[in-house]
């Protein structure tokens, strides 16, 4: 399986300077600094977002895998994750991860949807990845 890799890189103090996030294969590459990550309004983008895209990501795919393997065929997969950074104590905790999850798959009852949806939850490989964190499902 191959390496995956992304850049980081700083400059000057955390509250006043800022940086730059860059994926390996060159599908992204933005700015970040203290107030994209802990305020609002500014452009940029911050580790918990990346961490919800991948997460959302990898999420919607386990599940088409399933899907497909049993024979059904998803005509439309959408998951948003909301990643929660707190302070806790002295620092900060990403302290929950809700992925709310929209569908459509013919042929598949809302019951065994969700039990799809609550294995792929369970499976794919950035939910184990975050285990420590309190990850929920809601499914329309």
């Amino acid at each position: 399986m191959p390496l995956r890799k992304a850049e980081a890189e700083w400059k000057g103090s955390l509250t006043e300077g800022s940086g730059n996030l860059k994926l390996g294969s060159g599908a992204y590459e933005g700015s970040y600094s203290f107030i994209s990550r802990f305020g609002e309004g500014e452009k940029g983008t911050n580790p918990e977002e990346l961490i919800g895209a991948a997460h959302a990501g990898c999420f919607t795919m386990a599940l088409d895998g399933a899907l497909t393997k049993a024979g059904f065929t998803p005509t439309r997969l959408h998951t948003t994750a909301s990643v929660r950074l707190d302070k806790v104590g002295e620092g900060f905790e990403i302290t929950s991860i809700l992925l709310e999850l929209d569908g459509d798959v013919p042929d598949l009852s809302k019951d065994e949807f969700e039990r799809f949806a609550h294995e792929a939850k369970a499976n794919c490989p950035v939910s184990k990845a975050l285990a420590g964190t309190k990850i929920e499902l809601q499914i329309k």
